[in-house]
């Protein structure tokens, strides 16, 4: 299936989107760290099929995104230019589906603008204080280690962001030599390894940790990859207490990128997750439960 390309000015710069389909409720798309829609490739097709609109957004700073001179990329004014993007895409409310960095954005646009948000996916998403995830400070951390490197060439960024990429799948094959490729694609250049640093830092704790769970008004699904070696485990638990209705499915054997290691999984909870949310039915305040494992 063939996406629109489209340019979605939001203040600072335009955000790069993809759409799928068309009908049904809105499901948008949002990435996390150092990747793109590129990330949603097989899952956003199966959406459109079962007629829904589907948007897969680049964050600002990421893919083909703009990347503004001196921009807010953190977590919160990602926030708001989703809010801006749906504006521009004349979407009143939609289901939100975030993974990782892109989690924390959208939990943070349910809490902020909750009328915005009809319903909120949460694969492996930040949360809490837990930000930046043990994926950031790696890079960091390495950044030391391959200095002189980073120092020159276009392909500076490949070290630094390899390791992130290919431990965030638990099965090695679902992240080969060619798929890294694609991802370092927006990091080429002499300039990529410094704009892969400026994301990073932009990677603020108090910007999550400071979100009001209690104001999540949308139906929430944390979808939790059991495999990932990033995110702390309790996460998901906390998740469940503390966002008022709210439900998780855990998949064993999945790493933190479930639309690259369980598309049709994701996807058919994705769908069934907008199905709840058309029919109006939701957990309730007393209602918080874990849903069965589904591989």
């Amino acid at each position: 299936m063939r996406a629109d390309h489209l340019r979605l000015p939001v203040g600072p710069g335009s955000l790069h989107a993809e759409r799928f389909g068309h009908g049904g409720t809105p499901i948008v798309l949002v990435h996390g760290f150092g990747t793109c829609t590129f990330l949603w490739r097989e899952v956003a097709p199966q959406l459109a099929v079962a007629r829904h609109t589907v948007v897969a957004i680049d964050l600002l700073g990421h893919g083909e995104s703009d990347r503004p001179i001196e921009a807010d990329f953190g977590v919160a004014a990602q926030a708001e230019y989703l809010d801006r993007a749906l504006t521009v895409l004349r979407l009143a409310r939609a289901v939100v589906v975030g993974v990782d960095v892109g989690g924390g954005v959208a939990l943070r646009l349910a809490a902020t603008r909750p009328d915005r948000v009809a319903g909120l996916v949460l694969v492996n998403p930040v949360a809490f204080e837990h930000m930046p995830g043990k994926d950031v400070r790696t890079l960091q951390r390495n950044t030391a280690r391959v200095a002189f490197r980073l120092t020159r060439g276009m392909f500076a960024a490949a070290p630094l962001l390899t390791p992130v990429l290919r431990g965030s799948v638990a099965d090695p094959r679902r992240m080969p030599e060619r798929l890294v490729a694609r991802y370092l694609a927006p990091f080429v250049g002499r300039d990529g390894v410094n704009h892969l640093l400026d994301l990073a830092r932009s990677l603020r704790t108090e910007e999550v940790d400071e979100i009001d769970l209690a104001c999540v008004g949308a139906p929430t699904l944390v979808v939790w990859g059991e495999a990932d070696p990033w995110t702390p485990a309790e996460v998901p638990s906390r998740l469940l207490q503390a966002v008022p209705q709210c439900r998780l499915e855990r998949l064993p054997g999945v790493g933190r990128l479930v639309p690259e290691e369980a598309p049709d999984a994701l996807a058919s909870l994705i769908l069934a997750h907008a199905s709840r949310v058309e029919g109006g039915v939701a957990a309730g305040a007393g209602g918080r439960h874990a849903a069965g494992d589904l591989r």
